[in-house]
């Protein structure tokens, strides 16, 4: 079964408006959203915000409802003015950017324990531009975050759960697959508002071609 897990219920309802016999389950204190995608069995896992909730729910993917791979959709905030609104990118890695260990291991912002380099690499499917994200807790209009971002890391793209789903399913050996559709552009006037006004379009945009994503994911596990 391959297992979308999301964090909001407003991004999930893009994905179960295209299940076919969506069944509402609640499991760990998390929904699930069961159903045929494609033709095939499908979940969706509603992790809610931030790192955390994120890195719960991959692991309930894997170990509650044996995933084979996962998919991370949702809304994020693009970094350089080379996305535009409402468009759906593939990550091709994900980094965790509030992640420092600098101080014990020497490591560059970003590493995690286990790695030497700061970048996981995600499973690929074909179709899509691929960019490079940053997780991480926080939602802000940081410039420091921005000079960061853009400069030591070169991320085109930032969330505050990917990189932990990614980090979940590399520690589990299932291929995990992200796509986001930018809601914000930094630079671009507040963040916030960004997100509030293109919410409806990003949704819209993100219905329609979860049906290509799935398909895209399945050639690539084949």
């Amino acid at each position: 079964m391959i297992c979308f897990v999301i964090a909001m219920e407003s991004e999930a309802v893009p994905v179960v408006a295209n299940l076919q016999g969506a069944e509402l389950s609640v499991r760990a204190g998390r929904k699930i959203y069961s159903g045929r995608l494609c033709g095939e069995e499908t979940a969706v896992i509603v992790t809610d915000v931030g790192k955390v909730n994120a890195a719960a729910g991959a692991q309930l993917a894997a170990d509650a409802l044996g995933a084979e791979a996962v998919i991370n959709a949702g809304l994020a905030g693009a970094l350089n003015d080379g996305m535009h609104v409402g468009g759906i990118y593939a990550i091709s890695h994900a980094a965790e950017y509030d992640f420092d260990l600098r101080q014990i291991n020497g490591t560059p912002m970003g590493t995690l324990n286990e790695y030497e380099d700061r970048w996981l690499p995600l499973a690929r499917a074909e179709g899509y531009d691929e960019k490079k994200l940053a997780t991480g807790d926080r939602f802000n209009d940081s410039a420091a975050d921005f000079d960061m971002l853009t400069g030591d890391f070169g991320a085109d793209i930032r969330d505050m759960e990917g990189a932990a789903i990614a980090h979940v399913c590399a520690r589990a050996g299932i291929p995990c697959f992200s796509f986001k559709v930018i809601s914000d552009i930094a630079g671009s006037g507040s963040t916030t508002e960004q997100f509030i006004k293109n919410t409806g379009l990003c949704a819209d945009n993100l219905k329609g071609e979860i049906p290509a994503i799935f398909r895209a994911v399945r050639r690539a596990l084949r």
